[in-house]
Formats: C-alpha cells, sequence, structure tokens
C-alpha cells in the first residue's frame, strides 16, 4: 500500500495543493496508525443561476473524483448546504432525495452530514432529520474524536444553550490531550459577521474547547478555502462545491464570483484531511481535472 506521505507528495504534483499544520501532535500515541478522510461542502443542490451553468453536472464530477482517489479515505464529511434553499418544503425534500442519490454512487459507504442555514433554517431542520439523521452529534475514529455541531437550524445562527451544554459534557470525556476534530458549517469566529460569516454564540464553544491542546475545526459556509487561529485552535474553511464567494469583507456584498467559461469549476474543490502522529496535511483538489 502506498505511503500517505508518498501519495501526498505525488498529490502535490498532480494538481493538488497540500497545507500543512502542526495539527495533531499526539494521535500516534492514541492510534499508533494514520488515516485519511475527505471533506465536501457546500453543494448546493436544486441551485440555478449563472453563478454554475454546470450545477446539474458539479456534483457528480465530485463523486467521480473522489471515487477515483487512488486511495479511498476512511469516510466522507459533507459540512452543510446539501442543497439550495426553498420556501416549498416538498421541493426541499425532492432536492434532498437528489442529493441522496447521487452522492449514492460513492465508492466510500461510511458518510457523515452537517446541515447547512440552506437546508436548516427553515424548518429548524426537520426535512434534514429525515433524510439525514440528527443534527448534532460525537464519533470516535482511531482514536480521534471528532464533534459535528449545528450553528444553522437555528434561525438566528446560534448553537443554543442545550447544544453547548451537550458540547460541555461530550468534552468532559475527553483527556485533556486527546486529538479532537469538530466540524461546523458556519465559520465560530467572527470572520464577516455582516455577511452572516459567524455564529453568535461561538466564542462560547470557542471557549468550551480551548482547554484542550489538540483540537482543529473544519466548516464551509463561505464557499472558499481559508485559515484561521483561535489562540491555539486552528480553524479551516472548505472550498464549495457550487460557486465560490469573495474574500472575507472584500466587498459590501457577498455575490458570487463570476463564472468563467474558459476555465469552467475555478475556486470549486473538496480537500483529503491526512491524521498520522506527528502533523496532519490538508489537500485541496478541483472538482474535475483540467
Amino acid at each position: 500500500m502506498m505511503d500517505r506521505r508518498n501519495f501526498f507528495k505525488l498529490a502535490a504534483v498532480g494538481g493538488g495543493v497540500v497545507f500543512m499544520s502542526g495539527l495533531y501532535n499526539s494521535v500516534q500515541a492514541y492510534t499508533g496508525s494514520d488515516f485519511y478522510f475527505v471533506q465536501l461542502s457546500d453543494v448546493h443542490w436544486g441551485y440555478a443561476g449563472d453563478a454554475n451553468p454546470e450545477a446539474k453536472n458539479t456534483l457528480r464530477k465530485a463523486v467521480e473524483s473522489v471515487n477515483a482517489l487512488p486511495l479511498q479515505p476512511d469516510f466522507i464529511v459533507f459540512t452543510g448546504d446539501l442543497t439550495h434553499t426553498t420556501d416549498d418544503p416538498v421541493e426541499r425534500r425532492r432536492r434532498m432525495a437528489e442529493f441522496k442519490e447521487i452522492i449514492g454512487g460513492l465508492k466510500v459507504r461510511n458518510i457523515h452530514f452537517l446541515p447547512g442555514e440552506h437546508d436548516a433554517s427553515l424548518d429548524a431542520g426537520a426535512a434534514f432529520k429525515e433524510y439525514f439523521g440528527v443534527t448534532s452529534y460525537a464519533f470516535d475514529h482511531k482514536g480521534v474524536h471528532f464533534i459535528a455541531l449545528d450553528n444553522v437550524s437555528d434561525s438566528g445562527a446560534r448553537l443554543g444553550e442545550k447544544q453547548l451544554a451537550w458540547l460541555e459534557a461530550d468534552l468532559a470525556k475527553q483527556a485533556k490531550d486527546a486529538p479532537i476534530v469538530v466540524l461546523t458549517h458556519r465559520p465560530l469566529f467572527d470572520l464577516a459577521p455582516k455577511w452572516d460569516w459567524a455564529t453568535r454564540d461561538g466564542a462560547q464553544a470557542i471557549a468550551l474547547l480551548m482547554p484542550y491542546t489538540n483540537v482543529t475545526v473544519f466548516y464551509g459556509h463561505i464557499h472558499q478555502e481559508h485559515h484561521h487561529m483561535s489562540g491555539h485552535i486552528p480553524h479551516h474553511a472548505a472550498k464549495s462545491l457550487i460557486f465560490p464567494l469573495p474574500a472575507p469583507g472584500s466587498q459590501d456584498k457577498r455575490t458570487p464570483l463570476p463564472w468563467n467559461a474558459d476555465k469552467p469549476f475555478q475556486g470549486l474543490g473538496f480537500r483529503e484531511i491526512d491524521v498520522d502522529g506527528k502533523t496532519s496535511s490538508m489537500v485541496e483538489f478541483p472538482v474535475a481535472k483540467a
């Protein structure tokens, strides 16, 4: 089997962008092995508009690209906005059913889902739960503790007291140096509040996470790669699978970047996240090869 380190070097040569970070300095002590998973975000299935004339094909191309990876991931996580918003509850469910049918073509069967505000804010996550299960949960994989937080079902962009209490209780079961990965849709920190790029009580969640020395947050929502530090806690945003958005606060409104017919799918992509005993690597891949 190809060594993951060598695979990342080959991926970089093949067009992926590698981001190295000292995220887990104690994983090996817990697991003795490494693994990797794939993060996809902001599919917006059901979107139709000039920002992506290929909207009906983009998700399928992403499925093909993930299936074509020479080494398949341990699992896949979708960090929200699986579907594009609609006021019609019937149409909302139809889009979710279509999304689920398309991603059923993935080779990897271990898939975790988070809602985005487009999926959940209009009905407090009711339709999402019907198709994908609970909106906040935790699971363990090879010694790493994963926490999925829901900061979208509340229309006010809050986690809420109940979920914060659940987070506190879940963290209390973990050692202070345990490797922990937090998955969210919106950023937990105030990136661009006027653009809805924040969680109103996210600072409370970060405060709960601060005593833990090996925490990393992966999120979506902003449709671009972005890296931020809250003390020792890194936050990493993922690209979208529908259209890119401008840099935080760079213009008055967060309108999608124009579609480039000469470079279709530019700015769109997914990432692999590799976890081992010394460092973690993130490799950014385009939706489809040029």
